[in-house]
């Protein structure tokens, strides 16, 4: 073997050893970071100016609700019902990293119409208990208590969702133990767990999509198997996209055609898939969950209009297992 050779074989020996660590610690190191997402906590003092603005604002109060969730955390939210009230009621879940205040600007014009409000922390987030975010595989059975709570202790005509980014997916998977739902309103969801976390990977990197599926494809699936041996959360089976094609519910997707947190791609899937019950608006020029503000008529226009057109109570009746 001549030297060339010899050196040729250690650069790859030492490129192989060197891409595998970086694979373990790499994958290690982002489930951690996803699976503990930072904490927004929301202070004293803003839930008591956000009390006062509802009350003068609205001619509602704001109230401090809690459930408990199926292995025992507490989950916290805010409700808040209009002063000339339709009874029915739209739970709004907000994005990763964030609290009910990320959703609570939406709130104005369903309690406009009419509608009820429900913010809840989602698990690991703002006032909520928990410490990790599982992104859909225990988040789907917390959304149906909020939804029992809803129908059970406020009596609700009609229980809407309204989801942004990882809010938009967790509405959709839990489909899968939800079937209550009189319509839901997503925007910027994630089609599978897999499929977003090889582009996250990338987005962290400043790289390509294309190499979150292939260079970083292995500490990705290293993150996964992590998360499934250490806290026993198999994202195998994390799919919003599954969950509405095995569901009847009418689900407007809302996606910004630039948004590059979540691609426009995983509403066209879920929309290809379940074409009977979904309809898909992709938003020229509007960044991640940013249809609001680019399109601020047209956005509640058609989620209003979504929502009056399926004003109906499904036949389902599920109860917390």
């Amino acid at each position: 073997m001549s030297m060339d050779q010899r050196l040729l074989r250690r650069v790859v020996i030492a490129g192989t050893i060197g891409y595998l660590f970086f694979s373990v610690a790499g994958g290690i190191t982002l489930a951690e970071l996803q699976l503990h997402p930072w904490r927004r906590l929301i202070p004293q003092s803003e839930q008591a100016a956000a009390s006062a603005l509802a009350s003068a604002r609205y001619g509602t109060k704001l109230e401090n609700v809690e459930i408990t969730a199926r292995d025992g955390i507490i989950l916290k939210a805010w409700y808040a019902r209009a002063r000339v009230t339709n009874g029915r009621d739209v739970l709004m879940l907000h994005g990763v990293a964030d609290n009910r205040e990320g959703v609570a600007n939406f709130a104005a014009m369903l309690l406009n119409r009419g509608y009820g409000v429900l913010l809840p922390d989602s698990r690991a987030h703002g006032e909520s208990g928990g410490t990790l975010a599982t992104y859909g595989l225990r988040e789907s059975d917390d959304i149906h208590r909020w939804v029992d709570w809803l129908y059970s202790g406020r009596h609700s005509k009609c229980v809407y969702g309204f989801g942004e980014s990882m809010g938009a997916a967790l509405v959709l998977d839990s489909l899968t133990a939800e079937d209550r739902f009189c319509a839901i309103v997503a925007e910027s969801p994630f089609s599978t767990f897999r499929s977003v976390a090889y582009e996250r990977a990338a987005l962290y990197v400043r790289a390509p999509t294309w190499v979150g599926r292939t260079l970083l494809r292995l500490p990705v699936e290293v993150g996964m198997d992590y998360a499934k041996l250490r806290y026993h959360l198999d994202f195998d089976g994390d799919s919003p996209a599954d969950a509405v094609s095995h569901s009847s519910t009418p689900v407007l997707l809302i996606h910004g055609t630039d948004d590059i947190n979540i691609l426009p791609h995983h509403s066209e899937l879920i929309a290809a898939q379940s074409p009977t019950h979904v309809k898909l608006w992709e938003v020229p020029g509007a960044a991640h969950c940013g249809a609001s503000s680019t399109h601020p008529e047209m956005f509640w226009d058609k989620v209003l209009a979504w929502f009056d057109s399926h004003s109906q109570k499904p036949s389902g009746d599920s109860a917390p297992v």
